[in-house]
């Protein structure tokens, strides 16, 4: 979405606002062959796992459901498992992420506009030069069985 970099830190501002804590959701799928799925987004640098906030009214499963299929066109056919969860205070104040295990599904045609750049799978071990160091670290703690950290 074009008007993305301009609305993200509206948005931000009232949530500070309004809310005392917003709550996002991010999910580690992986292949068949063990690669990693991860996006990268139009309107900020990196690569991440898919996922985004969740909306009020809707539980972090759904949310979780939701956000795969619109930026990865992954469509969820059993449930996730809940991994790890993060405060994210650093880079957003009240903010907090949840990380998902994602196992059982099914591809599909993503159904975002223009918001995502690229979908790519990635071995754990060659993992894309631009990956967030947020996001390396959850998915070795997740791969590895480390202990997740709990800041993001």
């Amino acid at each position: 979405m074009r008007f993305e970099p301009i609305l993200r830190p509206l948005y931000r501002a009232a949530a500070r606002r309004t809310r005392a804590m917003t709550l996002g959701v991010r999910g580690l799928v992986t292949d068949a062959e063990g690669r990693v799925l991860l996006i990268r987004h139009t309107y900020v640098k990196g690569w991440y796992m898919p996922g985004g906030g969740v909306e009020r009214g809707e539980t972090a499963e759904e949310a979780l459901e939701r956000e795969l299929l619109e930026e990865a066109g992954v469509r969820m056919t059993g449930r996730a498992r809940l991994l790890s969860f993060h405060s994210n205070h650093v880079r957003f104040p009240g903010d907090h992420v949840l990380i998902y295990r994602v196992e059982a599904w099914e591809a599909t045609t993503p159904t975002q506009t223009g918001e995502i750049a690229e979908i790519a799978w990635f071995a754990p071990d060659a993992l894309p030069d631009g990956v967030t160091p947020s996001t390396r670290r959850r998915i070795e703690e997740a791969l590895d069985g480390e202990a997740p950290h709990p800041h993001w």
